[in-house]
């Protein structure tokens, strides 16, 4: 049996959204000096938001607010994913660092749906 959700930090779409957070700082940290106000900054920030909205919402006081938040989580998953093979395209990200950094946002992406899905059903 699942064990309830007592906190955002229960969800395991947060978790995984602070997962992604931490290898996006990583590997951003290699970035050239110059985009440390531009891609750098861009992508972490909208790394940093999907964990963010997932616990706005999750500290909401009803499922429709809820539901905008991941909305907006989804929104910030999709820009991290672009700029990830932007910064890839640039030549900053290498094939090695780029599958795993897909991979995380993409199970961050199909945890999101499950949890979109599940609480659209209870309506």
């Amino acid at each position: 049996m699942d064990k309830p959700v007592r906190s955002y930090k229960d969800l395991v779409a947060w978790q995984k959204a602070m997962d992604l957070v931490t290898e996006i700082y990583r590997v951003s940290h290699k970035f050239p000096r110059e985009e440390i106000f531009a891609l750098t900054n861009q992508l972490r920030r909208a790394a940093v938001s999907i964990p963010s909205n997932i616990a706005e919402g999750q500290g909401k006081s009803s499922r429709k607010e809820f539901l905008y938040f991941l909305g907006n989580a989804k929104g910030s998953l999709s820009e991290v994913e672009t700029q990830i093979l932007i910064a890839r395209n640039l030549g900053y990200i290498v094939d090695e660092e780029l599958t795993p950094l897909l991979n995380i946002a993409a199970e961050v992406g199909r945890i999101l749906n499950g949890l979109l899905a599940s609480l659209k059903d209870k309506k």
